[in-house]
């Protein structure tokens, strides 16, 4: 009977029961009992199921906005834009006031404000805190969420940032950016009024966080991509330019320029190192400050590019402003550089410079990042060993149209002799002619040991000193020979007419000089000054007549020194008596 009233709970039913209960009959109070019960269960279910499609809403919302974020984070290309709109939906869709996403700057181990709402957004790129400091930082350090419901500002973790308004706010939710172990950053939202942030809250913040790591994971994933492909380019560049007949200087300068724009650094520069003074002489960069240019020349093993050639490895530093191995900190403020790697250029073992490169703030360098750069440095010493090959190339060629040139100047000069000279013997007629071809020859001899395409002066002067001790100066006499004054040089033309030059005028002090005195000095000063080099012989040896002109005289040797400097250097040449000898002056542009 109970089963049945039960069952068929109808109007009918519930009058029915309704007059049971009244009866004190032990069965209908049992009935009424089990009825309660079954009502409590119905409600309870009731309950359970508008809980149920609470939490369905919720999810299909948490759905709904992570596929909003999905889609902010998948189309915005630029990471600003990604991360501002993400701070704008995770404001949105978690019902709060304000939002912001800070990232992690690995460099300088701090959090960098990278998005907010309108209120603040001119502190974009300026708030920056310490791993562990406020509660932002302790979320970054932890990577855990923390949730403050009301007087966030009264929490031990929290620290005060004046300029954000950070008083007008009650609650707190703050959740990592993780991805892979790695901390990427922090979101936090907040709100005026005091607030309990749910499970689901906390899980949709956290979700949004994922979103946004993920798409900051991949943003930097590509730019990786795109920049050792532009690294790939430069070094395919830097080979080709290797093969072209490109000067040195303009290889030099390619490859400053081109790894300062792809690399993203302030300034590079290419030192190369003088053998013989062991110096790294600045050769190629594309920094404008004059003081930086004219930083004088470093030692091997001094300040950190020598010590790169000394140790022929790769050394950075984090900041050259304080660092007290680094010679020119003032100068690294000024140009407002912080990092260097200095890159050793080595070619078959051998070291032929650095390659300096300076960061704008502090930087870590990455390995892959001075894998590039060593490759960017051995491409580096083959140009340079190739454009050397291509020079010597030339000057061989050149030599060989200058040997030519050259014999065909002794064969004149023999022939003047011949028909001039009022020679006695044909030994003084032969060494007289043997010292010219040395004179040249030894012009030659230093081209070659230089590998250059000039010529130093005063080491051919020297030359010629040795040369005339062994075979022009008769036994008996001690005649001094010094040489002094400035490194000139000349071209390889110029140089060989003033090789000639000097020996006609070495060789007419001895003579006309020292004939009659067995002692004396001869002496050859050099100076380059106001774009032309003045060379002076002087000799302290019996002094010219009073009326001597060097015009009027007919001597083969100054007839010889007239011409060449007057026609092939286009100079001018005097010959006086001075107050320390006779002194013969030549003049010549550079």
């Amino acid at each position: 009977m109970r089963e049945r009233i039960y069952r068929f709970r109808t109007p009918r039913a519930r009058r029915l029961v309704a007059a049971l209960r009244r009866s004190d009959d032990p069965d209908v109070t049992l009935l009424q009992e089990e009825l309660d019960a079954r009502d409590r269960q119905i409600r309870e279910a009731h309950t359970e199921i508008q809980q149920l499609r609470a939490e369905l809403e919720e999810k299909r919302g948490e759905a709904e906005a992570l596929r909003r974020v999905g889609e902010a984070t998948g189309s915005a290309f630029d990471l600003e834009e990604m991360l501002k709109v993400t701070a704008e939906i995770a404001t949105r869709i978690t019902g709060t006031d304000s939002c912001q996403v800070y990232l992690f700057d690995a460099a300088k181990e701090e959090l960098i404000l990278r998005a907010a709402d309108e209120s603040i957004a001119n502190l974009v790129g300026k708030v920056r805190l310490k791993v562990g400091e406020g509660i932002t930082g302790w979320v970054a350090r932890e990577r855990k969420p923390v949730l403050v419901s009301r007087n966030a500002a009264s929490d031990h973790r929290f620290k005060t940032v004046p300029e954000m308004n950070e008083g007008e706010f009650q609650s707190m939710m703050s959740v990592p950016l993780v991805t892979r172990g790695e901390i990427l950053g922090v979101i936090n939202v907040r709100t005026h009024h005091p607030r309990e942030y749910t499970r689901g809250q906390v899980r949709l913040l956290s979700g949004i966080a994922n979103q946004v790591a993920g798409a900051i994971e991949r943003s930097r994933r590509y730019r990786q991509l795109e920049r050792h492909a532009v690294q790939l380019h430069t070094l395919s560049e830097v080979s080709q330019a290797i093969t072209s007949n490109m000067y040195l200087e303009e290889l030099l300068h390619l490859l400053v320029t081109m790894t300062a724009r792809t690399m993203g650094y302030r300034v590079c520069t290419v030192m190369l190192l003088d053998h013989e003074k062991q110096e790294l002489v600045i050769k190629a960069t594309q920094s404008d400050d004059k003081e930086y240019t004219a930083k004088p020349n470093l030692k091997v093993g001094e300040s950190v590019a020598g010590r790169a050639v000394a140790e022929g490895r790769i050394i950075t530093l984090n900041d050259v402003r304080n660092a007290p191995e680094y010679n020119f900190p003032d100068i690294a403020q000024k140009m407002g550089v912080a990092s260097l790697a200095s890159v050793p250029l080595i070619f078959q073992g051998k070291v032929m410079g650095a390659l300096n490169c300076y960061t704008d703030r502090v930087h870590v360098f990455s390995r892959e990042e001075l894998v590039i750069l060593q490759a960017l440095g051995s491409q580096a010493a083959l140009a340079i060993e190739n454009a050397k090959l291509m020079v010597k190339s030339a000057v061989i060629q050149e030599m060989h149209h200058r040997v030519k040139n050259n014999l065909q100047q002794i064969v004149s000069l023999v022939r003047l002799e011949m028909r001039y000279s009022k020679y006695t013997t044909v030994e003084d007629a032969l060494n007289d002619t043997l010292a010219r071809i040395h004179a040249i020859s030894s012009v030659h001899e230093l081209l070659s040991r230089d590998d250059l395409d000039s010529v130093s002066i005063k080491k051919v002067a020297e030359s010629i000193f040795h040369a005339t001790k062994q075979s022009v100066v008769p036994p008996g006499k001690h005649i001094t020979m010094v040489v002094d004054g400035d490194d000139c040089v000349l071209p390889l033309q110029k140089a060989t007419s003033m090789a000639l030059v000097l020996n006609e005028l070495v060789q007419n002090a001895v003579e006309h000089g020292f004939g009659t005195l067995d002692d004396g000095r001869i002496a050859i000063s050099v100076h380059q000054s106001d774009g032309e080099i003045c060379m002076q012989v002087t000799n302290d040896g019996v002094p010219l007549p009073e009326e001597f002109t060097y015009r009027s005289s007919d001597s083969l040797g100054l007839s010889i020194v007239e011409t060449l400097v007057r026609g092939d250097l286009h100079g001018t040449f005097t010959l006086v008596n001075g107050s320390t000898g006779i002194t013969a002056t030549v003049a010549v542009p550079v």
